[in-house]
């Protein structure tokens, strides 16, 4: 695409235990644009937020590059590196789920920020919940 104007999109999650919830989040937002950027939070950022993934970064990392819409997979190491990872890839969508509303509204002013609906009825949370009854 050298010479031509592309549209970045950029979203983050930790993306552990895969489900149709992630696929759909990752094709809408690349519907949005040129190029998908998704940031992965790594094991030591899982622990910092208090979460455990059952899959390590690595892997985690391989099984999204692995999805067909997504084209770069970044790590994801702390909260703040969002504004910082906008200006580094020229970022013109920063997309999250809506459990997100409201909490990045502040990198409008950097870029256009969409929060996406979920999938109805599917998380990671609600996956380990049916499976440890």
């Amino acid at each position: 695409m050298e010479g031509k104007n592309i549209t970045t999109v950029l979203t983050y999650g930790t993306f552990d235990m895969l489900h149709i919830g992630h696929i759909n989040i990752l094709k809408r937002a690349k519907s949005l644009g040129d190029y998908l950027i998704v940031g992965i939070s790594t094991d030591e950022f899982n622990t910092l937020k208090s979460k455990k993934s059952y899959y390590s970064y690595p892997d985690r990392k391989r099984i999204v590059e692995a999805i067909r819409y997504v084209d770069k997979v970044i790590p994801e190491s702390t909260w703040e590196q969002k504004l910082e990872d906008i200006k580094k890839y020229n970022v013109d969508y920063f997309v999250m789920g809506s459990d997100w509303e409201g909490k990045f509204d502040y990198l409008n002013s950097y870029c256009e920020v969409i929060y996406l609906s979920r999938t109805e009825g599917i998380s990671t949370s609600k996956i380990k919940d049916d499976f440890s009854q």
